[in-house]
């Protein structure tokens, strides 16, 4: 009776982190969009936004780690482990703000099946970084997801060409981020979990920041200033997002920690899914059946990719 308790706490556990997950991650999304389209005829300061989610995951990961206690805080050891710290922040940086400045220009929908392309750049950044080969089955999964956004592109009623090459951009160094803090950070002595990691990023990512926004977005606080007092509303979005975008890392996280590698791929997939429908259904962007047929076959060539992979390993 007790281990029957136990296990239906732990299901009901597992429920809430992917919910948090789900809302954070598309939270953040939505509200990114919101603000850079609905807003973004006066708010069109992707970087000043980036910043302000940063400045959240700095502080809120502080927190977290310090007296919360979420997990336990691993120290920085040497110089060379903060200068390859602060160079994953710096594509850290560019790969949110691509991904932010894309959303100016393109839907949601777009976007994610864009974004679902993560796996064919991490695949090419590791053989051109590291060397290694994957299974040419493997690899074959790939072509799939990249003939996807293709046909996905040419069905775009909303296409944008500047929009796309963000959005592309911010993919790709997703990917090289991901490769790249493999290879930085391969020394037992010097890996540290995602949210520690987050913690040393986000103030490194801030200081980035704060000097692009006030060279490249100049007129951002008496913009950002004028806005909240007209709309008492874009205070509350401001921050909503922010902590959002912390919620986002944190859920991910606990995600990984409680669950499979399977499960989470899964999860991943059907996320980005549900994205792609509640963006269609709130901003009312047109979609074509070339559209939704591109974005279908680049998530089930990303599922392949995962599945092949797996039985490889």
């Amino acid at each position: 009776m007790l281990s029957i308790s136990s296990s239906k706490k732990e299901a009901l556990f597992i429920t809430s982190l992917i919910i948090l997950w789900y809302s954070s991650n598309i939270g953040v999304l939505l509200l990114n969009k919101f603000l850079l389209s609905i807003y973004g005829f006066r708010f069109r300061f992707p970087i000043f936004l980036t910043m302000c989610h940063m400045s959240a995951c700095a502080a809120l990961s502080y927190l977290s780690i310090a007296f919360l206690k979420v997990v336990p805080l691993q120290r920085i050891k040497s110089g060379s482990q903060l200068l390859r710290i602060s160079t994953l922040s710096v594509v850290f940086c560019g790969s949110v703000v691509g991904g932010n400045i894309s959303l100016r220009y393109l839907p949601v929908s777009f976007n994610q099946a864009v974004g679902a392309t993560t796996p064919f750049f991490t695949a090419v950044f590791a053989y051109l970084m590291t060397f290694k080969r994957e299974a040419w089955l493997t690899y074959g999964a790939l072509v799939p997801v990249v003939a996807g956004v293709v046909i996905a592109s040419g069905g775009e009623p909303n296409f944008h060409l500047f929009g796309f090459i963000m959005c592309i951009s911010a993919t790709a160094a997703r990917a090289f981020k991901s490769v790249l803090q493999g290879i930085l950070l391969s020394s037992e002595g010097e890996k540290l979990n995602s949210m520690n990691l987050l913690l040393y990023m986000s103030p490194i990512a801030v200081l980035v920041l704060l000097p692009a926004t006030l060279v490249m977005e100049p007129d951002v606080l008496e913009v950002t200033l004028s806005l909240g007092l007209e709309h008492k509303l874009m205070w509350v979005l401001l921050s909503v997002n922010s902590v959002a975008a912390y919620l986002a890392n944190l859920s991910n996280f606990l995600v990984t920690k409680h669950t499979s590698a399977l499960t989470l791929q899964v999860l991943g997939n059907a996320k980005g899914a549900v994205a792609v429908v509640i963006s269609v259904l709130l901003f009312q962007n047109p979609v074509t059946f070339i559209g939704i047929g591109g974005y279908t076959m680049t998530v089930m060539g990303v599922i392949a990719y995962g599945e092949i992979k797996r039985r490889f390993k």
